[in-house]
């Protein structure tokens, strides 16, 4: 079988090219066919009142070009900007290969694995911030 497979859990909602679908009482699977189509399982959305930090706007951004909320063109300026901020952040080895690789996916118009790269980032982010209002010794 060839394309994407989704298996959906019960009452699942995935955004597909714009379009909400929720799955059924059951389990299923839904095999798409079709090229190049922009898929968002609900679950992972980010509600723009929690994108409130740099790596959550960047997957935000992300978001918007997948949902057709956001002009493709500009938002692919828009987060590869938001990339180039997070590397100045984010230096060491690992983060670096993360931010390369959204990097990569933005460049060839694949906001999915853009946004699913930089959610790794996220728990590295909650502890950068977490450091920084840490209380520092006498």
């Amino acid at each position: 079988m060839s394309g994407l497979v989704l298996k959906l859990a019960p009452n699942e909602r995935v955004l597909i090219n714009g379009a909400v679908i929720e799955n059924g009482d059951r389990r299923s699977k839904i095999a798409i066919k079709t090229p190049n189509v922009n898929v968002l399982r609900l679950r992972d959305a980010i509600h723009p009142d929690d994108a409130g930090t740099p790596v959550a706007r960047a997957c935000y951004i992300a978001q918007l070009i997948l949902s057709g909320d956001a002009e493709p063109t500009e938002g692919k300026r828009q987060l590869l900007l938001a990339i180039e901020q997070l590397s100045q952040v984010f230096d060491d080895r690992d983060s670096r290969i993360i931010l390369g690789q959204a990097t990569e996916a933005a460049v060839e118009d694949n906001p999915y694995h853009a946004m699913r790269r930089l959610r790794e980032l996220l728990p590295r982010e909650t502890r950068l911030f977490a450091r920084a209002a840490a209380p520092r010794p006498a």
